[in-house]
């Protein structure tokens, strides 16, 4: 029997999304755009790098906001107890600039992201790791012999949850649920793990 791997999205799943919180504290509505409204993630990234410019919003002014959020309710417990039970990697299309104080909070998981290009403290644009990430990882530890089991929230996990052996949708808005209806759609952390668990 194969050695099983738990792959997370972060934003949505394990944290509040950061753009969200930095549209309502800096008064910008139009950074609250998501990947649950806009699929094209270059065309997102380059949308809110333009606004930020427009706006004179440094990388140090996104990094004080996501200094103040704490991970959603009953996240961290989630984390912990399926912590104990397997490996769990956290793939997001975050960047390393604005994840560490939510690793901090969450225990230092291990996280696959990106990385922002910053010049003179404005952000620029950015880096992908790679292209389509959060399936090609879950691809490169099922060539490892793993049984993967994956967890997002938005269009953007949808390709990860396809490639694992388990795809499973939590807190994912009604349209993303509608669209993708082959993966069961979870609401609340206990019956998550279980499914989890379960799959294991």
């Amino acid at each position: 029997m194969k050695q099983s791997i738990v792959t997370l999205d972060m934003e949505g799943v394990l944290t509040p999304e950061i753009w969200i919180a930095v549209a309502e504290r800096t008064g910008i509505p139009a950074l609250r755009r998501t990947t649950r409204d806009e699929p094209d993630y270059d065309k997102l990234m380059r949308y809110r790098i333009d606004l930020m410019h427009q706006h004179g919003i440094t990388l140090s002014r996104i990094q004080e906001v996501i200094g103040t959020l704490e991970p959603l309710p009953g996240a961290l417990d989630f984390l912990n107890q399926l912590r104990a039970r397997t490996q769990v990697i956290i793939l997001s299309d975050t960047f390393e600039q604005f994840a560490q104080p939510l690793l901090r909070r969450m225990g230092w998981p291990t996280l696959f992201c990106h990385r922002l290009i910053v010049t003179n403290g404005r952000i620029t644009g950015y880096q992908l790791r790679m292209r389509d990430q959060k399936k090609a990882s879950v691809a490169a530890l099922q060539s490892l012999n793993y049984n993967v089991v994956a967890a997002g929230d938005s269009f953007n996990d949808t390709t990860m949850l396809a490639q694992a052996d388990h795809g499973i949708l939590f807190h994912a808005p009604a349209n993303v649920a509608a669209q993708f209806p082959q993966f069961p759609a979870i609401e609340d952390y206990g019956a998550l793990l279980q499914l989890i668990t379960s799959k294991l």
